[in-house]
């Protein structure tokens, strides 16, 4: 198992540990985000969650809860099924902010055909700001 990402040390995508850059460490490992979903409105127990994880392996479940539960995202109840805490409930509106962002996402590639028919991002943002055409130096 790997170090678990805490923020202030290094971690991936950051040498510095950028706060937001330890989380996504933590929440960009296999299953992660998936687990924190399905956890959202009630508690289950592993071999739910398994379950509801198609294809995820025993091992590969483990790993993720005793990570979750060793960055205070998740514990377990008197029954042993794995909840959220504080803490990882917190990341619920930011979870589904994230969810309506793909779905708008998926469905501007779904309209836009190939990926050669979408805008690059640099035009799309000089566009936004005002900046014109690149090549022209004129404002539009």
């Amino acid at each position: 198992m790997t170090a678990l990402p805490r923020p202030g040390g290094p971690v991936r995508g950051s040498a510095t540990g950028r706060p937001l850059m330890a989380a996504m460490d933590l929440l960009g490992r296999r299953w992660a985000l998936r687990i924190l979903w399905e956890l959202r409105r009630e508690p289950l127990g592993a071999r739910a969650l398994r379950s509801r994880c198609d294809g995820m392996s025993s091992s590969v479940l483990y790993e993720r809860l005793d990570e979750l539960t060793g960055a205070g995202l998740i514990t377990r109840d008197e029954a042993g099924d794995y909840l959220l805490t504080e803490l990882g409930a917190a990341l619920g509106p930011a979870l589904e902010s994230l969810d309506s962002w793909a779905r708008r996402w998926s469905e501007t590639l779904r309209e836009a055909g190939p990926p050669d028919h979408l805008v690059p991002a640099d035009l799309w943002r000089r566009d936004q700001v005002g900046q014109g055409d690149p090549g022209e130096g004129q404002p539009a």
